[in-house]
């Protein structure tokens, strides 16, 4: 992985390229921000770039023998721990080639995929207590060509305190030599002595502008589809590609979202109600699609009063939704819908029972919707 295959973060790239240039590394950082904002492809970029024997000024070289092991994910002195399904794994080494698989196909990915890549009942999966083990065994062990030895930590909010008890020590004095890449989308999840012993690399949204030139170049999409998914995604390229393979979905997103504004508008319990048991029913993944289509709309209701319809990146429907709708979304109620369905998001992340939390949804946009 080059810094040039990572999407935007111009700024980061700029900052890990200096740390290296400087040598002036910290050993254990904490890449922090949600998966699509590419958090991991940044820290593989840099393990590339540190390990480049020809790097540029801005980049690695990518041919050289170091290059093609890191690319590979076959560096000898770099090491990755990861979530598992315990019943299965207690190691992470069993795991290893499905982990390169899932890199090289995608290196944009969270944690409902990896689950999904390793386990067809997609069970929830952990950082267990033997991993810390073999973390140790590892890291003591001399580094094989002489320079750095890397440990990627994935996902360090699924570590069991026990794990994260027994690195504690390694994190704040490593052997020489040794880098930690942490790597968390939920911060309050890390133990405080965790956060401590970290530097913390804040991995922000992909700008849009960014975003949409990629999304041009990579998918050859038209310049106003790409701008008008980059929006939506919010600088999530998960989110993109979310959104690309549920295209034909959309328009069930769209009538969804008129279908609850409007019975909730009319105060209809009984369709409101219905509605909610209809959401419950579809797959987890679409009931989040859909609550972040929902706060898409919203933010484009905005822009329509303030801008102009014109100004939307929108479809056809939407637009014609838009123009009678979005008069009801103004100060007045704006916050009160995007914390409440940034919240629902949240919760059902978190396996809430999504009939209650939809039928909770479509009471609270019933009274928000008339304050506008």
């Amino acid at each position: 992985m080059q810094f040039k295959n990572v999407i935007g973060q111009t700024a980061l790239k700029r900052d890990l390229i200096r740390e290296i240039q400087q040598e002036k590394i910290s050993h254990a950082q904490l890449f922090l921000g949600r998966a699509g904002h590419g958090g991991l492809p940044l820290a593989l970029a840099f393990t590339q770039y540190l390990f480049c024997e020809n790097r540029g000024a801005e980049d690695s070289c990518g041919v050289c023998s170091s290059c093609l092991k890191v690319n590979d994910l076959q560096h000898p002195d770099v090491h990755f721990c990861f979530p598992v399904v315990l019943a299965d794994n207690k190691l992470c080494d069993p795991l290893i080639p499905r982990w390169r698989e899932q890199i090289r196909k995608e290196p944009y990915f969270n944690l409902y995929d990896w689950n999904k890549a390793i386990d067809l009942k997609e069970r929830s999966t952990t950082i267990g207590t033997e991993q810390s083990g073999e973390l140790l065994r590892k890291l003591s062990l001399k580094s094989y060509e002489g320079g750095y030895k890397v440990m990627f930590i994935w996902m360090a909010e699924q570590m069991n305190p026990t794990f994260a008890n027994k690195i504690l020590k390694i994190l704040e004095e490593p052997p020489a030599k040794t880098l930690f890449f942490l790597f968390s989308e939920a911060a309050d999840k890390l133990l405080i002595t965790i956060r401590s012993r970290t530097q913390i690399v804040r991995v922000p949204k992909i700008d849009t502008d960014e975003l949409s030139k990629f999304l041009m170049l990579s998918h050859q999409l038209d310049p106003q589809k790409a701008l008008a998914l980059s929006t939506f995604s919010e600088g999530d390229y998960i989110n993109v590609l979310d959104a690309i393979e549920h295209a034909e979905e959309k328009g069930s997103y769209t009538e969804w979202f008129i279908q609850m504004m409007r019975t909730s508008y009319k105060k209809d319990v009984h369709g409101m109600m219905k509605w909610a048991d209809e959401m419950s029913r579809e797959s987890k993944e679409r009931q989040k699609l859909f609550l972040s289509y929902c706060l898409h709309m919203f933010r484009l209701s905005i822009l329509t009063n303030y801008l102009g319809i014109e100004f939307v990146n929108a479809s056809e429907a939407e637009i014609k939704f838009l123009k009678n709708f979005a008069p009801f979304i103004s100060g007045n109620n704006i916050r009160e819908f995007i914390k409440t369905f940034n919240d629902g998001f949240y919760h059902l992340e978190r396996n809430a029972q999504s009939k209650i939390l939809f039928t909770q949804l479509c009471f609270q946009t019933m009274r928000y919707i008339h304050v506008a």
